[in-house]
């Protein structure tokens, strides 16, 4: 091991060869080959750790919670700073109810820290996401409808830059790196540490209502219409073609979550769903919010995933629903899922923060996964139904992307964005050190 970084680091180095290795080499669904993996126990380790790779002149990738479906958290031959250690979740203004949570901390962990008190952050719908990974870039989850994406619940976060540097971000302190960091990724620096404002929140009204395969089509365009004049309260995802449940003859799920504990409230909001088709099943119940995150699971040994994103704007909605339940009944679809966004996430100003895509009705997501000579061998049907949605969508959600090439940069950030994103990036990372992501190139 580098002897500087022997006398400045502070916390666990993994190499190949040592206890652990294995485990700590690869994220949640891609494997990897670092020649370090650093988990640092204090802002200086971090600090230490982006000189070592800086100096080095290794590949750097930084881990949260190690989710990404593109893998950016880890890599072959560079240096893997895995944040696990710096997890704490604190409140630190009661009164408006500021949370500073470790760049290193899970969604799952800051549920249940925050659960005991009456509060929540609008996250993610995953336990074991990590916060930094999912508040860089957006944050569509249960709540985003009535309390916005993740990111739009950060105040202030602590910053080590390629330098080494520490710095703080707000709208008050570093302005512009404040804002890119909301939606910007990892392309900024190191945030060991981010403070949000949570909300008081009650149990919510979760579950699924699920229709059959046939009435795909109608179910899709009756759900997209109703949610456009339904409460912000009521947040909804349709998926359909799931492969370990039929496939094509899968049924149609609507998951909903209603924000609130009043069950005249939640029958009213939820009700227009239920009468969208026969209904097969209804498991809506009233839960604790920290309970209705799912646990993450590893993709197991050999398998790939392939996931693409797009967004849908009002005039589009009809056309790429007719296109997604057509190839949602046909044989061999790739499983498909439909979010409904708006509501709070279109209220924050289009250029308030790095995430361009405010006035997206819906977010859908493809997802094809198996063996890899089964996944590439279904490439190419894929590359064809994307090219049929292509002209009524637009962008991508970088969380749920598994490539990061050129195009998918120019899909995440367009050119406005793109071009105040790479200004930021030539102040902070002249040399691009932080590269494993949508990289904006400085």
């Amino acid at each position: 091991m580098n002897a500087l970084l022997a006398t400045t680091f502070g916390g666990d180095v993994i190499e190949p060869g040592t206890a652990g290795y294995g485990e700590a080499a690869r994220t949640m669904l891609v494997p990897g080959s670092p020649a370090y993996v650093l988990r640092p126990a204090s802002v200086a380790d971090v600090q230490a750790a982006v000189r070592f790779a800086a100096d080095a002149g290794l590949v750097l990738s930084v881990r949260g919670g190690g989710h990404a479906f593109a893998g950016f958290g880890t890599n072959d031959g560079g240096v893997v700073l895995d944040l696990a250690r710096l997890a704490h979740v604190e409140v630190i203004d009661e009164e408006r109810h500021i949370v500073r949570v470790g760049g290193g901390a899970t969604w799952g962990r800051v549920a249940d820290a925050l659960a005991p008190l009456g509060l929540a952050i609008s996250s993610g719908d995953t336990r074991s996401v990590g916060v930094g990974g999912l508040t860089l870039s957006g944050g569509i989850g249960w709540k985003v409808r009535k309390h916005g994406l993740t990111l739009d619940s950060l105040v202030a976060a602590e910053v080590v830059t390629a330098s080494g540097a520490v710095l703080r971000a707000s709208a008050e302190e570093n302005p512009e790196l404040f804002w890119a960091l909301r939606g910007g990724g990892g392309n900024l620096g190191v945030v060991t540490a981010f403070e949000l404002a949570a909300h008081p929140t009650t149990d919510v009204f979760f579950g699924a209502v699920t229709f059959p395969a046939a009435e795909l089509a109608e179910v899709l365009q009756g759900w997209a219409a109703y949610l456009r004049t339904a409460p912000d309260e009521l947040t909804s995802i349709a998926s359909f073609a799931n492969p370990f449940e039929g496939g094509h003859e899968a049924p149609v799920k609507i998951q909903v979550a209603f924000d609130g504990d009043d069950p005249e409230a939640a029958a009213k909001a939820i009700d227009p769903i239920r009468a969208l088709g026969t209904v097969l099943s209804d498991d809506v119940t009233l839960q604790p919010y920290a309970d209705i995150l799912e646990e993450g699971q590893a993709a197991p040994p050999g398998i790939r995933l392939l996931t693409r994103s797009a967004f849908v704007e009002a005039g589009s909605v009809r056309q790429v629903l007719e296109l997604l339940a057509e190839i949602g009944a046909a044989q061999g679809s790739p499983f498909i899922s439909v979010r409904s966004v708006g509501g709070a996430v279109a209220r924050v100003p289009d250029d308030a923060t790095a995430y361009a895509h405010r006035q997206a009705e819906l977010m859908f997501v493809t997802t094809a996964a198996g063996p890899e000579p089964i996944v590439e061998a279904a490439r190419p049907a894929l590359e064809a139904i994307w090219a049929r949605l292509a002209p009524h969508v637009s962008g991508a959600y970088a969380n749920f992307l598994t490539s990061a090439t050129p195009d998918d940069v120019a899909a995440v950030y367009p050119p406005p964005t793109l071009g105040r994103l790479a200004a930021v990036k030539r102040r902070h990372d002249p040399r691009n050190l932080f590269s494993r992501n949508h990289n904006v190139r400085p």
